[in-house]
């Protein structure tokens, strides 16, 4: 599917930049959470929601990242996810983190308050890993600014150190070419750039990493043999990722099953050729207006951040432009639905 089919899947009602802080929901994934609501409402017999819709999600997002499907679980958020992998941690474990590093990364980790945590520079992480670092967990991109981090040194890093790596994809995935089956284990929070409703999140996990893990939150979901273990422990828990499952959040998956397909049809190739010219046109245009974004970090990013002009985005708002305002700077996210045109009308807004 070329781009601008995709484009008639939206229907922004505003020029939206924001996709950091949640994606836009295709028209087809609003039918089908429609279409479920109105069976629960109405008291059908489908209307608590299909598994088949799940594991159709979870086998698009595997495809999307590049990792089998029976390496991905499912569930409703990435700090849930983090806290499986911080409680697998033995008492003393270091932790090593990115210095500004999102909350839902670091604090599963914080409350534990017997684990050694350790903070570097994002541009410097992969020089602070040392031996007798446990774990590695940092974002492919930054939440607040957008940048890359340095994937390949700190895959090395860790590996020369024997140290486990975390990456939390969620202003990555959708957008940005990613090999899940790199990394020990990766969590993705779908509402951003998977353009899935909230609710729906994915763990990937090596097959060594799963070894590590207990399924603390394991219920029918988790089991072989759903539909014969409902009532007593589950006795057999599936032997792929599937173990690590949330109980699933049916209206969520029913509309994430269908903007991933989205996204496969798309292709997350052409996604990030998309997006990060968008931002590439706008940073052109700032430095024309006088305005110095941020270094994108270790690669092309379609998040731009602009220092300072984080107090306009209210103004921007009320101009129909909506970005997003992080530590003062200006958070521009571009995506699936955007176009140059855009661009050209945040530049306008900007400029007065």
């Amino acid at each position: 599917m070329e781009i601008k089919d995709a484009q008639a899947e939206f229907t922004p009602e505003s020029v939206y930049l924001n996709s950091s802080t949640c994606g836009l929901l295709p028209r087809r994934a609003v039918r089908a959470i429609t279409t479920l609501a109105e069976e629960v409402a109405a008291g059908r017999e489908a209307g608590a929601g299909d598994m088949a819709a799940v594991d159709a999600a979870r086998g698009s997002f595997a495809r999307l990242v590049g990792v089998p499907e029976d390496r991905v679980a499912v569930g409703g958020s990435v700090s849930v996810h983090v806290g499986l992998i911080s409680a697998a941690l033995p008492p003393g474990a270091e932790v090593l983190l990115p210095e500004g590093e999102y909350a839902s990364v670091i604090t599963p980790f914080t409350v534990r308050g017997d684990l050694e945590l350790r903070y570097a520079p994002l541009d410097s992480l992969a020089d602070a890993v040392r031996p007798g670092t446990r774990l590695v967990a940092f974002s492919a991109v930054q939440s607040a600014d957008g940048r890359l981090a340095d994937l390949p040194a700190l895959r090395d890093a860790a590996a020369a150190c024997g140290a486990r790596t975390l990456v939390d994809a969620s202003q990555a995935a959708g957008w940005l070419p990613l090999d899940a089956g790199a990394w020990d284990y990766t969590v993705t929070g779908g509402f951003k750039y998977l353009l899935c409703p909230r609710g729906a999140s994915f763990l990937t996990l090596t097959e060594d990493a799963q070894r590590g893990l207990t399924p603390f939150h394991a219920g029918t979901y988790a089991a072989e043999d759903e539909s014969g273990s409902l009532y007593g422990p589950v006795e057999r828990l599936a032997r792929s990722a599937r173990r690590f499952d949330e109980p699933p959040t049916f209206l969520a998956y029913h509309g994430a099953q269908q903007s991933l397909a989205l996204l496969e049809e798309v292709g997350v190739d052409a996604v990030y050729a998309h997006d990060t010219a968008l931002a590439e046109q706008l940073r052109a245009g700032l430095r024309r207006l006088g305005h110095e974004p941020l270094d994108s970090g270790s690669g092309a990013s379609a998040i731009v951040a602009v220092p300072g002009l984080g107090r306009r985005a209210a103004e921007l708002a009320r101009a129909g432009v909506i970005a997003a305002d992080r530590s003062g700077s200006l958070r521009v996210s571009f995506h699936l639905h955007n176009t140059a045109a855009d661009v050209d009308r945040l530049l306008d807004a900007l400029s007065g």
